[in-house]
């Protein structure tokens, strides 16, 4: 399992409003610095207009490298560390530029101000 790799997921069981069921997540910490038994992980939902507006929601178009089968949004608000056993199969991989643009987002998300120091 290494950075950039879409992975079906297995995010049950849940609690309240967490991201629910199987559903693809890309891994986004660094190889180096992972644990061997959990990854940082943004899981990723079907696109929906409404999302347009969202800023913790980065839009993806499918195509053969991702595995995705629809236009989908990384949910950063969703962002988790999972044991890699909940990991079942990978479907693709995500290019460098579209995992820059997850991480800026979840700075954004985590302080607004912050990616302005960057």
């Amino acid at each position: 399992m290494n950075r950039n790799e879409i992975w079906y997921v297995n995010f049950d069981p849940t609690i309240g409003n967490e991201i629910k069921k199987i559903r693809p997540a890309v891994i986004i910490d660094d190889n180096y610095l992972a644990s061997q038994f959990m990854r940082l992980v943004v899981p990723i939902t079907t696109w929906r207009d409404k999302f347009a507006s969202l800023p913790w929601i980065v839009q993806i178009q499918p195509n053969s490298v991702n595995g995705l089968s629809n236009v989908s949004g990384f949910n950063i608000q969703q962002t988790r560390y999972l044991s890699t056993k909940r990991f079942q199969s990978k479907i693709g991989i995500v290019e460098d530029s579209t995992l820059i643009a997850i991480q800026k987002a979840l700075i954004r998300f985590i302080n607004p101000n912050l990616h302005k120091l960057l």
